[in-house]
């Protein structure tokens, strides 16, 4: 497995800032938050942009994310999916394999809504599978449908494209309805990155993005994932994903130091 840090997790840095201090606090590895990405490139050039990485020993091993293909209609799927396409592109530029995708079911669908779903996550898979990425779904714990790891798997199934997979969040993944039973579904074939992270003293059904804090520090069993994570001989991006503002006020470079160290403790 590989650690890494959502430079979400730093989100009032900006990209060239977090390529500087992920190296210095111990991460040379990072899923990109797309939107510091493409803010960077408009006053640097894409080859500037990936020397500095290299010379720093950086690997983007995944980016989040996309939103807005699976039950959007008329312009505004087109505006999607004009979007998603230019990010792809971003991704084959950089090497960056793994595209995180938002399942966005803010209502529960019809059938007909729900076919629609799986027919948009297939086209969006085979526009991937063009520009060699592929497409990691994430449940969302708070959604009206696709809430838990056993959904956001089926519909990875339903779509029939091997390129389409599944991100495990850990915090959707206690927030919502998913159950430890839903772990035995994880296969090498299905999950492309996971995401790892803690929530200390909230009930389930009032802790938000902003309570997250370290592995370790709060109340999740992540042993669980872990074990599951090793008994299929998952090798992929294990990221630390923290959206708490307190973070952001801290010195990233302190972050990042005690962040891996967490990484570490969670994955042995």
């Amino acid at each position: 497995m590989i650690p890494c840090i959502s430079q979400a997790t730093t989100m009032s840095g900006t990209f060239a800032d977090d390529a500087t201090d992920y190296p210095a606090g111990g991460c040379t590895a990072l899923e990109v938050w797309l939107t510091k990405l493409e803010k960077h490139l408009q006053d640097v050039s894409a080859p500037d942009t990936k020397k500095a990485l290299a010379d720093r020993g950086i690997a983007l091993v995944a980016a989040a994310y996309q939103g807005g293909l699976l039950l959007s209609q008329g312009d505004a799927r087109k505006a999607h999916f004009e979007h998603f396409k230019r990010r792809l592109d971003l991704c084959q530029t950089f090497g960056i394999r793994t595209l995180l995708l938002a399942a966005d079911f803010a209502t529960t669908p019809d059938a007909t809504a729900l076919g629609r779903a799986v027919t948009s996550l297939a086209q969006a898979a085979q526009w991937a599978a063009g520009f060699g990425v592929r497409l990691a779904l994430e449940f969302r714990g708070t959604d009206a449908f696709c809430s838990c790891l056993d959904t956001a798997i089926t519909l990875v199934e339903q779509c029939r494209e091997p390129n389409a997979g599944v991100c495990l969040d850990a915090f959707h993944f206690y927030k919502g309805p998913s159950k430890h039973e839903d772990l035995e579904r994880l296969t090498t074939a299905n999950v492309f990155h996971v995401q790892l992270c803690d929530v200390a003293g909230v009930p389930r059904e009032l802790m938000t993005d902003s309570d997250r804090v370290l592995p370790g520090e709060g109340d999740f069993r992540l042993e669980p994932i872990v074990q599951r994570l090793k008994a299929i001989g998952y090798t992929g991006g294990v990221s630390l994903e923290l959206l708490n503002p307190v973070l952001w006020q801290l010195k990233a470079t302190q972050v990042v130091e005690l962040g891996m160290e967490a990484l570490r403790r969670a994955l042995n």
